[in-house]
């Protein structure tokens, strides 16, 4: 006789009735074993009733109305923007990581090692033109597609009750989305960044009261050093990735529970 402790539900013979596949036996496999440890079974039907609970409170949709597929939208070109400005965020985070290991703000003050450090990545580097001209392309195509997105839930209706969170969510993320290409527009440090930031300094200095501090806090001083490319790389490599990706995973979260939103 075995010492064994005897499974109160016995799922090996469960698994062996049902004749499973190896993927299905690792997954099984695997959720009974954390199950067992943090009864994340529980923790799912929790979240499935809430799912249910919320959704019965939403109003009928456009499709629900006229009995309608409910994936009908799920093709129309309008209604994946926001998937689209997704793919492409995910395609600027990946080649900028690349990037990441071949260009640096500048040392002891001298910021003109982030422009060699550009030339280098798109003249010597072996396929960095191409990374570089994907992460430019991909950052463009998701600033387009996060507006025509906004433009889209705007004009649909889809910004009102109960979406009105999700539309403020929406708000920050395509501001953050304007910081995101601002950053990144100076670390080439060329003359367009170097005019752009200057830009940025005077439009700062001239916010009646705080105008010096903010000045101070976002460019380093009153005009642009080394300090300033210090800056705007630590923002759009190390501050933005983290705030970014944790909102639009509460966006997705959120449009995930409500559904689509299509015209009523």
């Amino acid at each position: 006789m075995s010492i064994e402790r005897k499974d109160e539900y016995d799922h090996g013979e469960w698994m062996r009735e049902k004749n499973l596949t190896p993927v299905e036996t690792t997954f099984l496999t695997t959720l009974i074993w954390l199950d067992k440890r943090f009864r994340v079974v529980d923790y799912l039907e929790i979240l499935e009733t809430l799912y249910y609970r919320v959704n019965l409170q939403m109003p009928k949709s456009h499709t629900e109305q006229y009995n309608l597929d409910n994936k009908f939208w799920y093709w129309y070109p309008l209604y994946a923007l926001g998937s689209f400005s997704t793919i492409a965020y995910v395609v600027a985070a990946i080649s900028g990581a690349l990037l990441g290991f071949y260009y640096a703000p500048g040392t002891e003050g001298d910021p003109s090692l982030a422009y060699n450090q550009l030339t280098f990545i798109m003249t010597d580097l072996n396929f960095g033109f191409m990374l570089r001209s994907i992460h430019r392309w991909s950052a463009q195509v998701m600033v387009a597609a996060v507006f025509l997105h906004m433009l889209r839930v705007y004009f649909t209706g889809a910004y009102k009750e109960p979406r009105e969170l999700n539309w403020i969510i929406g708000i920050i993320l395509i501001s953050l989305t304007m910081v995101f290409g601002y950053t990144g527009y100076l670390l080439p440090w060329d003359q367009l960044a170097f005019w752009a930031g200057q830009i940025g300094v005077e439009m700062s200095l001239s916010i009646p009261l705080a105008g010096e501090w903010v000045a101070q806090l976002i460019f380093g001083g009153f005009s642009l050093s080394a300090a300033t490319l210090q800056r705007m790389y630590i923002l759009h490599v190390f501050f933005l990735p983290f705030v970014v990706t944790t909102i639009i995973a509460v966006h997705i979260a959120i449009v995930w529970i409500q559904g689509i939103a299509e015209p009523h």
